[in-house]
């Protein structure tokens, strides 16, 4: 259906003129109530005067504003990533009926410069029809000084193609640029940390794939810009150094002087952990301060958080100064031994909320076979006390490198190093929160063995987020599910408290809450996580987005995207 409408020249419209729809031949002719009209010189019908002198009808057939504009137009659409082609070689993601594809769907139709687009909208088709059709509205002048208005469908037919980038796909070419982050350790606590960092600033929407090795993570991507920007990421979060890329080859044109090639980025990150103990360089030891030598790891940020348990002093090492004299830890979590506090006497000395106390313990292996008791000075004096399980490092049987404190000959090691308090483990079963983890492809080979270990560290990275205020602010932290309860009207209520577990003989008495602060509570808790929903976050969800702009909320230059659910898959 079309409709005509006809303005004449030099007439006030809203003072002169009235509108009547016409409903027989869909056009709109306008009316005078107060001009004289004068018969149309081809019909004789009676109209208002216009320089062309023929009424609204006349002109109609005798001129057609829309010719030179094609009524079927192809639209180019990659059947596998959904994408519609942005003339000349763009490819861009689009809604349906959205204003990205109205103003593709302009771009393909031709002739529309030569006259006045008024309106455009959608006609809502069937979806697996692989039709669009577009409701366009337009103006042009013909004569002198008569404007003619018309509305007129245009059909977009979408044919099937593929985009370069799913061509790549599907030649098994599927990437472009690599960022390798490794770390020369026998855990993955740190890369637990990365990975719920990259999951909060979205860092993975341009990954095309993540795969795991044994020593760290390769992250996969389509274009050069984008694991460069990653790249930078992941210095901004973790104290780690990046080396010179590398590139292979893959074709070249010497006719237009351009090349196609792989390239590698990496990234290592400092060999050191939360809770390992270090002995720092001289060098390093003069310009923090005389801080140590022997320090204690307490945090990860984008340096290393040390703190030296005999004088409470903290300090921050870079990795531009670790790397200049790089220093494997001494002691890490895998050689602590469980001891129990026999007594705890605060001492005075403070640094911010931590308070150093000199205790009295025992191994806890040895309770009751022997009465071999160890005193030590820890920076955990405000939340330990006599009975407290603990986990520490026993200096006097440890086994390390003599080259790693060769600069020191007259260096005094502690007895014992106090790194964690241990928990009741119902703290574990009512552990109402989860965290989301990314779908990553595991090397080929890898040893089922490797798997528990994997999942001992990723319990100890769970219980450092439940007991580390200030890691857990660095981190999303999401209900889960499976502890929640929805009423009938709507409403999710969270299940109680955990309550302290009492002896048989005390049944009389009322169940007490755990006094611990370490609990997180439900107002650090996401409502992101959907009750049914799975915590796992797929990626290349903006892969093939070349032109993605950087998200503001992240430390580093990474794009933003959407997140997408998947199944469950093991962790690091």
């Amino acid at each position: 259906m079309s409709g005509l409408g006809l303005v004449p020249h030099g007439i006030d419209v809203a003072n002169a003129l009235a509108v009547a729809d016409a409903q027989s031949g869909g056009q709109k002719q306008l009316i005078s109530g107060t001009q004289a009209t004068i018969l149309c010189c081809t019909c004789g019908a009676p109209m208002v005067w216009n320089p062309a002198a023929m009424c609204a009808n006349c002109i109609r057939t005798r001129t057609d504003i829309t010719e030179g504009i094609p009524k079927s137009v192809p639209l180019q659409n990659c059947r596998n990533c959904g994408r519609y082609l942005n003339p000349p070689k763009a490819w861009t993601t689009c809604q349906p009926e959205s204003k990205e594809l109205m103003q593709i769907c302009l771009k393909r139709i031709k002739g529309l410069n030569k006259v006045k687009l008024i309106d455009a909208s959608f006609i809502w088709t069937e979806p697996h029809s692989k039709r669009l059709k577009l409701k366009l509205t337009i103006q042009k002048e013909v004569y002198s000084g008569v404007i003619l208005q018309q509305v007129f469908v245009v059909e977009m037919v979408i044919h099937n193609f593929q985009c370069n980038n799913c061509h790549m796909v599907a030649a098994q070419n599927t990437w472009r640029a690599a960022v390798q982050v490794r770390q020369k350790v026998d855990h993955k606590r740190t890369f637990y940390l990365l990975e719920q960092l990259i999951l909060k600033y979205k860092a993975h929407q341009q990954t095309v794939s993540v795969k795991e090795v044994p020593d760290g993570v390769d992250f996969y991507f389509l274009c050069r810009h984008h694991a460069i920007n990653f790249q930078e990421f992941v210095v901004s979060v973790v104290p780690c150094c990046k080396k010179v890329a590398s590139w292979q080859l893959i074709s070249e044109d010497f006719n237009n002087n351009k090349i196609n090639a792989k390239w590698t980025f990496s990234a290592e990150i400092v060999p050191v952990c939360k809770d390992d103990v270090i002995c720092i360089h001289p060098r390093q030891y003069s310009q923090q301060g005389n801080l140590g030598p022997v320090l204690l790891c307490i945090g990860i940020t984008s340096s290393l958080k040390l703190i030296d348990p005999v004088t409470m002093q903290k300090g921050e090492l870079n990795e531009d100064m670790y790397f200049r004299h790089a220093r494997p830890a001494l002691m890490t979590a895998r050689q602590a031994i469980e001891y129990t506090v026999i007594d705890s006497e605060l001492t005075g000395l403070s640094s911010g909320k931590l308070q150093q106390s000199e205790l009295t313990l025992a191994r806890s292996r040895d309770l009751g076979r022997n009465d071999v008791q160890y005193r030590a000075l820890t920076h955990m004096g405000n939340i330990l006390a006599a009975g407290d399980i603990v986990m520490g490092y026993d200096m006097t049987a440890a086994v390390y490198n003599e080259a790693d404190t060769k600069e020191w000959p007259k260096l005094v090691m502690p007895d014992v190093i106090v790194f964690k308090k241990v928990y009741p483990e119902m703290r574990r079963r009512n552990r109402m929160w989860k965290l989301r983890s990314l779908i990553k492809q595991e090397e080929e080979g890898t040893y089922k063995s490797l798997h528990k270990t994997q999942d001992r560290d990723y319990e100890q990275f769970l219980e450092d987020v439940d007991m580390d205020a200030d890691l857990r602010s660095r981190v999303n932290v999401y209900k889960d599910p499976a502890h929640f309860r929805i009423t009938d009207e709507g409403q999710v209520v969270a299940p109680p408290r955990p309550q302290a577990i009492v002896e048989e003989d005390e049944e009389e008495e009322e169940l007490e809450p755990i006094s611990d602060g370490g609990l997180i509570g439900l107002e650090d808790m996401l409502d992101d996580l959907v009750l049914g929903e799975e915590e796992v976050v797929n990626v290349g969800d903006d892969a093939f987005d070349e032109e993605a702009e950087p998200n503001e909320g992240a430390p580093g230059p990474v794009k933003p995207g959407k997140k997408a659910a998947a199944s469950r898959a093991n962790p690091y």
